[in-house]
């Protein structure tokens, strides 16, 4: 007796449903491909628009500010003069307090009898012309003044008796020495 036998087949070998599983599982992968492609476009055009927001926020607060500087410009080129000015007069102070110091030092080291007829100050040195009427105070005034440190050089330039009013008239040219408010600004 011949037995039939029956398979059971679980797996289905067809070859046509696996072709059409295949293809169907690429579409669906496709379409959610192409959905997200779009997504990611459409997020990217969204954040474009806003980039362009902000930069036209940006060149609107641009133009605001330079208004505000151009307006500004004048008192700001006011301020800056100004500021050059009491830095100029603030240097002629401190060299106009040293000449004062030196110019009172200078008729502090004359003897009584000395009249002085000249003074001239410039920012290098000093010329003084005076009347004396012997030769020992004026000894005295040129020793005086060869010891002062601020002084660098005294030349004596002219000296004159005049006997009809029995008087001697001189000429003394000094040099200063450099110093950190007068002639510093020279050498930096």
């Amino acid at each position: 007796m011949a037995k039939d036998s029956t398979s059971i087949n679980l797996l289905q070998n067809d070859r046509k449903e696996t072709v059409e599983q295949a293809i169907n599982w690429t579409l669906t992968i496709g379409r959610v491909l192409i959905v997200v492609v779009e997504l990611a476009a459409l997020a990217a055009f969204i954040y474009r628009f806003a980039l362009d927001s902000q930069l036209e926020n940006l060149h609107t607060t641009i133009k605001q500010e330079q208004a505000i500087v151009a307006f500004q410009k004048k008192n700001e080129d006011t301020y800056r003069d100004l500021q050059e000015r009491l830095s100029v007069a603030s240097s002629y102070s401190k060299s106009a307090e040293n000449s004062v110091k030196i110019f009172k030092d200078i008729l502090s080291f004359a003897p009584n009898d000395m009249k002085f007829t000249t003074i001239v100050f410039s920012s290098e040195g000093a010329r003084v012309e005076a009347n004396v009427n012997s030769v020992i105070p004026l000894s005295v005034f040129i020793s005086k003044l060869k010891a002062y440190p601020l002084i660098d050089t005294i030349s004596l330039d002219k000296i004159e008796n005049k006997t009809s009013s029995a008087v001697i008239s001189v000429g003394i040219s000094t040099t200063f020495k450099e110093q950190g408010g007068t002639n510093a600004n020279s050498n930096n």
